[in-house]
């Protein structure tokens, strides 16, 4: 008995890591969770990263579509991009920037206003700037309201401030075109309609 058992025991977990890891090869990759979509944004009061001056509210995405990009000075990704965030803003996309601070982490140290003011300036020189205005999201509540996991990702936001779309990742022709551009095509058949 003793025999079979030094056996079937470690047989046994063969068997179990083999079906486990079989599992992993065949699920699905790509895995992403938004506690946003198909809700109103959540309400919040943020001042503008570039003049801290000035809050904004929800009601900033009222009345025609935004995308709210999440981004920051530190993120690579971020500067990748930039230049194709400007170019749909010369396309008449709007975007609004939601700069994601990563220096109150005990990790980056502190890091004062002027100091980011003057990098952001500098990274969207260098690479465009498709934001209308950036809200400074500095103790990173409103993102975790939002569910950002990090840095970058793309809200699309309707005209009644409702979440239609969550991308985590870049923002690329290729995701333009299968979680965004469907929505701005309404647009510009609803206009050719209109002009009939």
């Amino acid at each position: 008995m003793k025999k079979i058992l030094f056996f079937l025991i470690p047989l046994g977990a063969f068997l179990s890591i083999t079906l486990f890891l079989l599992k992993g090869l065949f699920s699905e990759a790509r895995y992403e969770v938004s506690i946003s979509v198909d809700k109103q944004v959540p309400e919040f009061a943020l001042p503008d990263v570039m003049d801290p001056q000035q809050i904004y509210t929800k009601e900033v995405f009222l009345g025609q579509k935004t995308l709210l990009n999440v981004w920051g000075v530190w993120c690579v990704t971020c500067a990748v991009e930039l230049p194709y965030l400007a170019e749909l803003r010369k396309q008449g996309i709007r975007i609004v920037g939601l700069y994601y601070q990563l220096n109150n982490d005990p990790d980056f140290g502190a890091k004062p206003l002027p100091q980011l003011q003057w990098e952001i300036r500098e990274m969207l020189g260098k690479y465009g700037d498709p934001y209308q205005f950036n809200i400074f999201d500095a103790q990173r509540s409103y993102g975790m309201d939002l569910g950002v996991t990090g840095a970058p990702e793309t809200f699309l936001i309707d005209e009644q401030g409702v979440v239609r779309v969550h991308h985590v990742g870049d923002l690329n022709p290729r995701v333009w075109q299968e979680k965004f551009a469907a929505y701005y095509s309404e647009d510009k058949a609803s206009a050719q309609g209109a002009g009939r």
